[in-house]
């Protein structure tokens, strides 16, 4: 692939993930849009997106290939490894020579030389304080990326981490509103309940809203759910007893 080809795939692949970051978009499959950017545009034989769980965990959420030999060698790292220091340090943690690399990490070491790997770059996806995962690429000859080959990675990571980070937050704020209307909804019917209540049992308002959550809590209901079946007049409360 010649330079110019490249920087205009590089270009097209950013107008695509541009494209991709939508309301209702995929987040699995821009991580494997990017894993397969990487192998193909970037001096990787293979690549991973690892990403933490809610337990601080890493797994792999996307892979160049499924086969195996890569799932083995991504976890290893995951689990004491190149990948696992790079999240929980968030900076870049590079082996130019894993085979050199002798003092740490002996069952990723020998898993990654074993299937033809021979050196690594795991590349934090984190914007500013927090860090979700790790971009990793794997390559069957030893040596380093080039600084426009780590600048591109660095750029990928980005992308990702700001689509996992806005399908969360879009995730959120739809669980937030969903939370709010609910809580805005019971309002509404126990204010009518207390009408209900007031008018059936002769009593104040205030002492109304009182004798709901009396007969709620002593039966272990909800309050709205006692103010539903008021309105629906399934309930007849009357005036508090002395």
């Amino acid at each position: 692939m010649t330079e110019l080809t490249r920087e205009v795939r590089l270009l097209q692949l950013f107008a695509t993930l541009a494209d991709t970051l939508v309301d209702d978009y995929d987040v699995v499959d821009l991580l494997q849009t990017l894993v397969d950017a990487c192998q193909e545009l970037l001096a990787a034989s293979d690549a991973g997106i690892l990403l933490a769980d809610p337990a601080g965990e890493l797994e792999l959420i996307a892979s160049t290939s499924e086969a195996a030999e890569l799932v083995e060698v991504m976890q290893l790292g995951a689990e004491s490894g190149p990948c696992i220091e790079c999240f929980l340090t968030g900076s870049t943690n590079s082996i130019r020579d894993i085979a050199a690399d002798s003092e740490r990490w002996p069952l990723f070491r020998q898993a990654a030389l074993e299937n033809g790997f021979a050196a690594i770059d795991a590349i934090p996806m984190r914007l500013r304080n927090t860090t979700i995962g790790t971009l990793n690429l794997l390559r069957s000859a030893p040596g380093s990326l080039s600084p426009e080959d780590l600048a591109a990675a660095h750029a990928f990571a980005d992308v990702a981490t700001i689509g996992i980070l806005h399908e969360r937050t879009l995730r959120e704020k739809d669980t937030l509103s969903t939370q709010l209307q609910t809580a805005l909804n019971s309002r509404v019917t126990i204010e009518q309940a207390k009408g209900v209540v007031s008018f059936t049992a002769g009593i104040p308002i205030a002492e109304a809203f009182t004798v709901m959550r009396t007969y709620a809590r002593s039966r272990g209901l909800r309050l709205s759910e006692v103010a539903e079946r008021v309105v629906r007049r399934e309930i007849h409360l009357g005036p508090p007893q002395t």
